[in-house]
């Protein structure tokens, strides 16, 4: 599968642990444009993929049955593959649940989870939208398309943003959003959740306070399960990589990396 990755490298010799990022649904690699450059700044070497169907990467054809616990596991796998040296793995959303399920049959040097979809599926979202917007909701299921959760800037702010992030930057975003699998929907809501117990690697899982997608309780449930706890940032939405104040999410990423030397 041709894929879009976005790399960006250190002016030095890079740490030895590269890290790769996966976005969640309606985003790409383009999202995140803050964390990477960040990073890099540190002495990270980094890798944002679009998984197929996303961004600038091929698939778009059939793209409402790609199977994220199949095909999006395997878009990761032939990324890693291809990279100088294993990984540390960060993914917002659906992204955080890819990694949960790449990691349930591989080993990584870590795993970060970023308002991850959690251990319990997604039927907590899917009813929230359903009583927030009900139309939108409706039509989604009428078309089989998710876009319409999402299909205008005050739609897509409500999920993503906060409430003070200005309409001029919540545009900019919007118009790269893209269509998303409606498959996706039946495996998160009960056909292919994530099995912690079958994942060893080191997780570090983050929250947001106002995440109007997953709870701060789905995200503390999703801790649980992998025996550690989440650590959550007040005053700040879904798209924590892009919010306000982004750079304490980026910061709190760096430190627990250097913890483990990586």
């Amino acid at each position: 599968m041709q894929l879009e990755v976005i790399s960006h490298h250190p002016q030095d010799k890079p740490r030895p642990t590269p890290l790769l990022f996966v976005h969640g649904t309606w985003h790409g690699a383009w999202c995140w444009e803050k964390f990477q450059p960040f990073f890099a700044e540190h002495g990270y070497e980094s890798h944002a993929v679009s998984l197929r169907g996303h961004g600038n990467s091929k698939g778009r054809h059939n793209l409402r049955w790609h199977s994220a616990a199949r095909d999006y596991v395997a878009d990761v796998t032939q990324i890693v593959e291809k990279m100088r040296a294993p990984p540390v793995l960060i993914g917002h959303s659906m992204g955080g649940y890819i990694i949960q399920r790449y990691l349930e049959n591989h080993t990584a040097p870590a795993g970060i989870l970023l308002a991850s979809i959690p251990v319990t599926g997604i039927y907590q979202f899917a009813l929230r939208v359903l009583l927030r917007t009900p139309w939108a909701f409706i039509k989604s299921h009428l078309t089989l398309d998710p876009w319409y959760v999402v299909s205008t800037p005050e739609l897509a702010q409500v999920s993503f943003f906060s409430p003070d992030m200005s309409a001029e930057e919540v545009n900019r975003h919007f118009q790269r959003l893209g269509h998303a699998s409606f498959l996706i929907e039946i495996e998160l809501l009960f056909l292919a959740l994530p099995h912690p117990k079958k994942v060893t690697t080191p997780l570090l899982i983050l929250a947001a306070e106002n995440d109007r997608v997953f709870s701060v309780a789905e995200e503390q449930a999703t801790a649980r399960a992998y025996n550690t706890r989440a650590e959550v940032f007040p005053d700040m939405a879904h798209d924590m990589m892009l919010e306000p104040g982004w750079q304490k999410v980026a910061e709190r990423i760096l430190g627990w990396l250097r913890e483990r030397d990586l």
